[in-house]
Parts: C-alpha cells; sequence; structure tokens
C-alpha cells in the first residue's frame, strides 16, 4: 500500500520525457490527420504546422519512422478490426457474399488513404512489409468466414474471390477507373455474386 510518505519519496517525472512524449503523440496524430485527408506523403514542414512543433521536433521523431507507422498503424487498427471481426455471416450463399462485398466496401474506404500512403512507402519499410501481409492474410480468413463453401471449390475459384474482394481490386475501381463509391460497390456486387455462382452449379 502506497503511502504519503512513499509517494513524497518517488522521484518527479522528467519533465522533459513528459514534454517528448506529448510532442510525438502531437506528431503522430499530425501524421494520421495529413494521411487522411489525402495528403499521403506529408513534409516535415507540414506535420510541424499541423501539431504545433518545432522542425527539430519532427526530424528527431522522423529518424525512427518504423516506430511512427507502428503509432499511426495502431490507431487505424483500433478502429478498422471490427469492421473484419464483429460481423456474424448468416444467411444464404448470395446473402452471405452481398454482407462480404458491404463489409469490404466499408473498410477498404475508411484505410484507402493510409493504404495508399503505406504502399508508398512499403519498399523501405520492413513493418509495412509485414503489415501488408498481415492484411493480405486477414482478409483471405475473412473470405473464407463468410464464405466456407470456396474451401470444397476449385482452388481458381478461390483465387478469383480473393484477388476480387482485396484492396487492390477495390483502389483500381475508385482511382484508377474513377468510379463513385455507389458505382464501384455495384462493380464489385456484380463481380462476386458471378463468381459464386459457380458455388449454386
Amino acid at each position: 500500500m502506497r503511502t504519503a510518505r512513499t509517494v513524497a519519496q518517488a522521484p518527479p517525472l522528467d519533465g522533459r520525457v513528459l514534454r517528448g512524449e506529448k510532442s510525438r503523440e502531437s506528431i503522430v496524430g499530425a501524421l494520421f490527420e495529413l494521411v487522411g485527408e489525402g495528403v499521403l506523403t506529408p513534409t516535415a514542414q507540414q506535420v510541424a504546422e499541423r501539431a504545433g512543433v518545432g522542425l527539430r521536433s519532427v526530424f528527431r521523431h522522423f529518424s525512427d519512422m518504423e516506430r511512427l507507422f507502428a503509432a499511426m498503424d495502431a490507431r487505424l487498427g483500433a478502429e478498422v478490426i471490427p469492421l473484419l471481426v464483429e460481423a456474424r455471416p448468416g444467411g444464404a450463399l448470395r446473402t452471405r457474399a452481398s454482407g462480404l462485398v458491404e463489409r469490404r466496401v466499408r473498410l477498404f474506404e475508411r484505410i484507402a488513404p493510409y493504404k495508399r500512403s503505406a504502399n508508398l512507402a512499403r519498399w523501405r519499410s520492413p513493418f509495412l512489409r509485414t503489415r501488408h501481409g498481415a492484411l493480405v492474410r486477414a482478409l483471405r480468413a475473412d473470405l473464407l468466414r463468410w464464405l466456407p463453401e470456396v474451401k470444397s471449390a476449385p482452388a481458381d475459384l478461390l483465387e478469383a474471390l480473393d484477388v476480387a474482394t482485396s484492396f487492390e481490386a477495390w483502389d483500381r475501381l475508385r482511382s484508377d477507373q474513377r468510379l463513385s463509391r455507389e458505382r464501384a460497390q455495384a462493380a464489385l456486387e456484380r463481380t462476386v455474386q458471378a463468381l459464386v455462382g459457380a458455388l449454386e452449379k
């Protein structure tokens, strides 16, 4: 049990440590906001202005990009992981296929700017390469959770559904083909329903 005496004897927290942690959190928050707004590669000046810190502080924390990437990933993951794990698939095959599409659209729309930003830096970041691989595996597991019938289907059908419901396919529809969210979702729905039709034969 802590007494008034032990509390009084405890060494005070180093003010520099506290300021450093606060500065780092401000920088992570600024990065998160800027990327979320579509600034995929924010400059140190942009981050400093948004975070309300000096350029020197940004450069000091930017020297460990892996920690910054990890902090941003944790912040985003806390928000989007429920989109993958909370829904309980139910109903007929085509109903579940529509449910899968709807969940993917919600997930991909939320993570899109962060995934695009990460893709630009992935080649030089072991952390981002690892997280990309983890996302690919998580999406495949989620596909099998929604459509377990695919497990006994021909392997090429699983691969076709996997790529059709990937972030890369969604980003192609939204970025390169410049479709609205509604039209992109309709295109994805049509593709997935055409593929799952093979499971009904």
